[in-house]
């Protein structure tokens, strides 16, 4: 994969960088997120709540449902309603976030958090989990293509490695842009995402196909546009067990010729074990890379599903 050369810049809730930002005082530091992933991400913090002007330690607020919609309000009774600030807020701190390649939000925040945050009716009584933070939403409206995840789910391995995959691909396409999109610019990137996104969504890579396809007439930037949304959607759907073997067999095929009866045999087992849960995706990707160093082949060692991102994030 292309390492990048500075670390990638990526927006955080600040109280997960250990920042004394919460209502009580307190903060949030989370170790996996500043540890290993702090080794190849540059975080960028945001605390609307103290933006806003919201003292610390401060009084707590929660998402309340009301007849004119969910709105953000006080625990105590006639406390101040900071709705519209905190969405404020969001729009503008969203127009400096083009650059960032992903965002990781406070879990159940009334501000920052991305989804099933608690509500509460007005005489307070508990309603369902599944309100959106001020904040968040307003970020989420800007900027649907970034990809966003919450510091409780990192600690998943697979939804880890999908959001450093989403991130990392926008980072190579935000690069792609400073360079400067040209058909011929945006074949190769393409090119080099195809077995990337079949993994995730293969009729999403039929569309983005038929797509590029279409590269060299009018309405090249609009193009662009659908193609970015389209990848992004893509890579955010959960890569399947079964795609991944699909794959697998498929990059199978450009070196099978070259390797020996036992070779192949080992590569056919470790896919096969792979496909019955025996092994992890790292076994048998280990071994294509192996045999790609000593039988090259230049379109399929371009592709970024053999290397995603750096293999110090992973848990192999």
């Amino acid at each position: 994969m292309d390492t990048p050369v500075h670390r990638i810049p990526v927006g955080i809730s600040s109280c997960l960088r250990g920042d004394a930002v919460r209502y009580d005082g307190g903060h949030r530091y989370d170790r996996e997120v500043n540890t290993r992933l702090a080794a190849y991400l540059e975080f960028h913090p945001y605390c609307p709540e103290v933006a806003i002007g919201l003292g610390i330690p401060r009084a707590p607020i929660r998402l309340v449902r009301t007849a004119g919609g969910l709105r953000v309000r006080g625990v105590q009774e006639g406390s101040l309603d900071v709705t519209a600030a905190l969405a404020a807020y969001g729009r503008a701190a969203a127009r400096d976030m083009d650059e960032l390649c992903g965002y990781i939000f406070k879990a159940r925040s009334p501000s920052c958090g991305m989804a099933r945050v608690k509500t509460w009716h007005e005489d307070g009584r508990a309603a369902r989990a599944d309100g959106v933070g001020a904040f968040a939403a307003a970020i989420l409206q800007a900027h649907p293509n970034l990809p966003v995840e919450e510091e409780g789910r990192l600690h998943d391995p697979g939804l880890r490695e999908n959001f450093l995959e989403r991130v990392f691909t926008r980072y190579r396409w935000l690069q792609l842009r400073v360079r400067g999109l040209t058909p011929a610019r945006l074949v190769e990137f393409h090119t080099r995402h195809k077995l990337s996104v079949l993994a995730h969504n293969q009729a999403a890579y039929r569309r983005l196909g038929r797509l590029v396809s279409t590269a060299g007439r009018k309405g090249f930037r609009e193009l662009c546009r659908r193609y970015e949304q389209e990848l992004m959607a893509a890579l955010q759907r959960p890569a399947t067990r079964r795609a991944h073997v699909n794959v697998l067999q498929h990059l199978q095929g450009y070196v099978s010729k070259p390797l020996g009866a036992a070779d192949r045999a080992e590569l056919t087992r470790l896919i096969d074990e792979y496909r019955l849960g025996l092994v992890p995706l790292a076994a048998p990707l280990t071994l294509l890379r192996h045999h790609f160093l000593h039988h090259p082949n230049e379109w399929a060692q371009s592709q970024t599903y053999l290397e995603p991102f750096p293999r110090e994030l992973k848990d192999d």
